[in-house]
């Protein structure tokens, strides 16, 4: 079934969530940014932060309180080691979980790119008040994957379905 979406340019904030990334070596968060503006979206804001889950937190914040933002994109800090707290940083805040997200990007991992290892793959999409987000891995595989499969064709319908809601009230 295909719902056909008009498709309106979305504000985007990209956020890289790195230890050791600068603005010169965050590939991921230029690719990112790339694809999007690429399809006619913009980009509000883009930032670098460390991973550790207060800063995350408070990044996030910032963009879903932002008028400016309809979506945010994290990219980063989703693996299983220690150090990665994207993953349940995102989901403490989520009002709305797409679960589907994270299903299908994993399954296309499995089926594209890099086989069992896909277990260990984690990403995770939801909407926070009224704005999207969407957490990928940092790898610029990974980005290009969840921005081309399954981001981009749905953003603009992402960000209708989240907002038709807001002119009622």
């Amino acid at each position: 079934m295909v719902h056909h979406v008009t498709h309106r340019s979305v504000n985007c904030m990209v956020i890289t969530i790195s230890d050791t990334r600068t603005k010169d070596t965050d590939k991921s968060g230029r690719l990112m940014m790339e694809f999007l503006e690429q399809s006619g979206h913009h980009v509000e804001a883009a930032e670098i932060v460390p991973d550790e889950s207060a800063a995350i937190q408070e990044m996030i914040k910032i963009g879903s309180e932002n008028p400016a933002v309809d979506v945010i994109l994290t990219n980063g800090g989703t693996g299983i080691s220690f150090r990665d707290v994207t993953i349940e940083t995102v989901k403490s805040m989520l009002d709305k979980e797409m679960t589907g997200f994270g299903e299908i990007f994993r399954m296309l991992s499995y089926q594209e790119d890099i086989g069992s290892a896909a277990i260990l793959s984690r990403a995770i999409a939801g909407v926070i008040s009224h704005t999207a987000i969407f957490a990928t891995p940092g790898s610029s595989g990974a980005v290009k994957l969840a921005m081309e499969k399954l981001i981009l064709p749905e953003l603009s319908h992402v960000v209708q379905e989240i907002t038709k809601d807001l002119d009622k009230h």
